[in-house]
């Protein structure tokens, strides 16, 4: 297909994990009857961002994917006719644990799993007493509509990431987010921050010649400590804006994108056939002395 609608799903979340499914169901219900043929979801939609903590009753919150919510999500991928991309918490076994998205077909077949790369380890951003950094790989999968990239948050200030998963053919990267501002921030720091955000993601729409979805969560959380940003938005191949969510309000959005305008952006600015692959080798390393 040329032409495709993207849904995204910004909202905010409670301690309750089924209410929590409830709202996301009911945000992928409102986007496909908007026309939405994939669905993104937020990072972590199930909960709370339990990250602000290290506490081992958080491993509680993890589950087997394949499992209960990508099941719940199969019957309403089918019954819709809708791809959707959901991000979890993956108990692969005892002890070891991955943030993980699922993409599910729009019959409702389980396509395939993203775990998370690049983990933080930042002030209530404790990912790393949490998550083990993904072993996949960097990830496409052939939906029905689009042949489309997950990357995960953090992986989104990484341009290899974005790269090496638009080299194996994605022809739109998908970003499910969890991102805020301390509220004791001043104003000016958190339009540097978010600026910053959108900044890298629209850049490898750039480099990529591809459309970029990203999407967060809203709501305070941590006690009030803690304000995510929301600003959800898609990315033509050339970096503008093609929409953008609040930073505070509850959204779903849907927007139409022709996927026959990457070949045109590509042609016309041709990074990929610039890019000198013989020169590149020592990007592998930690550092160059």
């Amino acid at each position: 297909m040329s032409k495709v609608k993207v849904g995204l799903v910004q909202m905010s979340c409670s301690d309750d994990a089924r209410s929590n499914m409830e709202k996301a169901i009911s945000g992928i219900r409102d986007a496909v009857s908007q026309g939405a043929n994939i669905v993104c979801l937020q990072e972590l939609f199930t909960s709370l961002y339990f990250c602000d903590v290290e506490d081992y009753e958080n491993f509680k919150l993890a589950e087997p994917i394949p499992g209960p919510s990508t099941d719940t999500l199969s019957a309403v991928a089918k019954e819709l006719g809708v791809v959707i991309i959901a991000s979890l918490f993956e108990k692969r076994a005892q002890g070891l644990y991955h943030n993980t998205t699922a993409v599910l077909d729009a019959d409702g077949t389980y396509l395939g799993k993203y775990r998370k790369m690049h983990i933080p380890d930042d002030p209530a951003y404790f990912e790393k007493f949490y998550f083990t950094p993904g072993d996949l790989g960097y990830k496409v999968f052939k939906t029905k509509f689009a042949t489309i990239g997950v990357l995960i948050c953090w992986d989104q200030w990484y341009p290899e990431a974005s790269r090496l998963t638009a080299l194996m053919g994605a022809e739109i990267l998908f970003y499910p987010t969890a991102i805020g501002w301390a509220t004791a921030q001043d104003e000016a720091t958190n339009t540097e921050q978010y600026n910053a955000w959108q900044t890298i993601q629209r850049s490898h729409a750039v480099a990529n010649g591809v459309h970029v979805v990203s999407v967060n969560r809203v709501g305070l959380e941590q006690d009030g400590a803690m304000k995510f940003w929301g600003g959800s938005f898609v990315s033509n191949p050339f970096g503008s804006l093609i929409v953008k969510a609040t930073h505070d309000q509850e959204e779903v959005i849907v927007t139409e994108l022709d996927l026959a305008k990457t070949d045109s952006y590509r042609t016309h600015w041709p990074f990929l056939r610039d890019r000198r692959i013989d020169s590149y080798g020592e990007i592998v390393k930690r550092f160059i002395d």
